[in-house]
């Protein structure tokens, strides 16, 4: 409990995501939200680079644009959004100058989870994503699972993830041992030098 009698609220995947954002991302940075959703995570990318910094967003579903630029505009803020998939993200920013790329991988919160990101389109993007990352660059993800979707594309992710070269790139792996269901996770990806 809390000094004013509440019990406070558990620390959850976004917590740390947004954690390691805030610590990793600068003013004047570029950075991409892979998976927009409904923009939080678009929100605070905007906040943290400033008006000098750049914020790339991605989304398959209108709604998750909409929202997006619903929020970012109740905020006075600025993204370039494009309603495409964020397996293509290198159409829109050049390798090697990237601070930050934030993934949501799942579906879109209070959206219908009968759709969701796939294994196939979700590794192309990560590929993609360590490409355009400047070294010392990050990448944050929050994984959700089961339901509808099941296992099969979080079980791509960490092999994915287990599979990255540690000379190049530190991995780690944060989750909820002690939390019932499928609990999501957090994964913090850096690369720490050029393959």
């Amino acid at each position: 409990m809390s000094e004013n009698g509440k019990a406070k609220r558990q620390l959850g995947v976004l917590d740390l995501a947004h954690r390691w954002l805030t610590e990793r991302v600068s003013p004047g940075d570029l950075c991409i939200d892979a998976t927009c959703g409904r923009g939080n995570d678009t929100k605070l990318l905007c906040t943290l680079t400033g008006d000098a910094g750049r914020v790339i967003g991605f989304d398959v579903q209108s709604e998750a644009i909409e929202s997006t630029a619903a929020l970012l505009a109740e905020h006075g803020l600025r993204a370039e959004l494009h309603l495409d998939s964020h397996a293509n993200m290198e159409q829109y920013a050049a390798a090697g100058t990237v601070s930050c790329i934030v993934f949501n991988f799942g579906w879109l919160p209070r959206g219908s989870h009968e759709i969701f990101t796939q294994a196939e389109s979700s590794l192309a993007a990560l590929n993609a994503g360590l490409r355009l990352l400047k070294t010392g660059g990050a990448l944050v993800l929050c994984v959700y699972y089961g339901g509808v979707n099941g296992f099969s594309e979080r079980d791509a992710l960490l092999r994915y993830f287990a599979g990255l070269d540690s000379r190049y790139y530190t991995v780690l792996q944060c989750q909820f041992p002690n939390r019932t269901g499928c609990p999501p996770f957090a994964v913090l990806i850096t690369k720490d030098a050029e393959p």
